[in-house]
């Protein structure tokens, strides 16, 4: 069952859900819009161009942790960015990374496959952005570019992704 902008305010209310920071405006019909943080991960330059096996390589390892206000997307460009929004789940909640059509239609895609936010979650979301337009797009800290949608389970649970998640505790 996927949850409306009426069980999500209950859901919420009643702590169920739990999502912080969160303004009223951040909730649409069916989904609450995420936002992006000043935290960013961008290819390290020694591994453009270069092979790397998947099989060996973490992503930490091929990425440079950033702060700042801004970062710019060249077309075929990819890098990680961070919410600001915390987001807590129960064990029968899943949740569903949405990109946000008004950026989709400009060609910035928000995640390239992991829109699955675990049930029993609790960790920021980390976002896959590509730009996929023939120019280049600046992203803000601050933007909503993202938004997530939840659906309550049959049954709950037996591995919470709090507990089980191997990067879940570090986000």
């Amino acid at each position: 069952m996927e949850l409306s902008d009426q069980d999500i305010k209950e859901y919420l209310k009643k702590g169920r859900i739990n999502i912080k920071p969160l303004k009223n405006e951040q909730i649409g019909s069916a989904s609450v819009d995420l936002t992006l943080s000043n935290e960013w991960y961008l290819f390290k330059e020694k591994y453009i161009g270069k092979r790397v096996d998947l099989e060996k390589t973490r992503f930490e390892k091929v990425f440079d942790k950033k702060k700042a206000d801004a970062v710019l997307l060249n077309p075929g460009e990819m890098c990680l960015g961070k919410t600001i929004e915390k987001i807590t789940l129960p064990k029968n909640i899943m949740g569903r990374l949405e990109g946000r059509s008004r950026y989709a239609r400009m060609g910035l895609i928000v995640h390239t496959t992991s829109a699955l936010v675990q049930p029993g979650s609790d960790n920021h979301q980390i976002l896959e952005i590509v730009n996929l337009s023939p120019f280049s797009i600046v992203i803000k800290k601050g933007m909503r570019i993202s938004q997530i949608t939840f659906s309550k389970m049959q049954t709950p649970t037996s591995k919470p992704y709090r507990i089980y998640g191997k990067i879940a505790k570090k986000q």
